[in-house]
């Protein structure tokens, strides 16, 4: 890890923090801004929301759930994921780096510290759903463990995050702990 990752702290978002999360997750998903990384969906997706302060606060309110935000050496958010036990696993979405500093293991960084919540919560694996239409994210998460369990979902958001341009689904992928 470079010495400024090793600067990255994970904590716990509040409801306070919903302000900021709002435009670093839009960001990294949605939109013209998206653009700048690789984990845009614009392409297959309309609009420039991926969540609402509303959504979010509902996500934060689940009993077991969390957003863990990452924060660089001077305090800023610099990316965040959602969690939530299921059971003997971990679900996790929302995976989100401001597109300008993707590709620097900021994400690795979030992803190590779900897989120690997992841990710590006593999960076997953690688990997540990706666009299908996504190959270069899918490939950059089996490179980081996960392998795709042969399960799909509809991709059914309502229209208010946007209008697929494409057909969607979900593949569903998971890590064992």
């Amino acid at each position: 890890m470079s010495p400024e990752l090793e600067k990255i702290l994970l904590t716990i978002a509040t409801p306070q923090d919903i302000p900021a999360l709002l435009p670093l997750v839009n960001s990294a998903y949605r939109g013209e801004p998206s653009r700048r990384g690789w984990t845009t969906e614009a392409d297959f997706l309309t609009g420039d929301i991926r969540t609402d302060a509303d959504d979010m606060a509902a996500l934060m309110a689940r009993p077991d759930a969390v957003i863990l935000q990452a924060t660089d050496a001077e305090g800023a958010l610099i990316g965040c994921v959602f969690l939530e036990k299921r059971g003997e696993r971990l679900y996790l979405g929302m995976l989100s780096v401001w597109p300008e500093l993707q590709g620097k293991g900021i994400g690795k960084a979030l992803l190590q510290g779900a897989e120690q919540r997992a841990e710590t919560l006593g999960c076997r694996a953690v688990f997540m759903r990706v666009l299908s239409p996504r190959h270069e994210l899918l490939a950059w998460y089996e490179r980081q463990g996960y392998h795709p369990t042969g399960e799909r979902e509809p991709y059914n958001a309502p229209p208010k995050y946007g209008v697929p341009q494409v057909p969607l689904d979900f593949v569903l992928l998971e890590k064992a702990l």
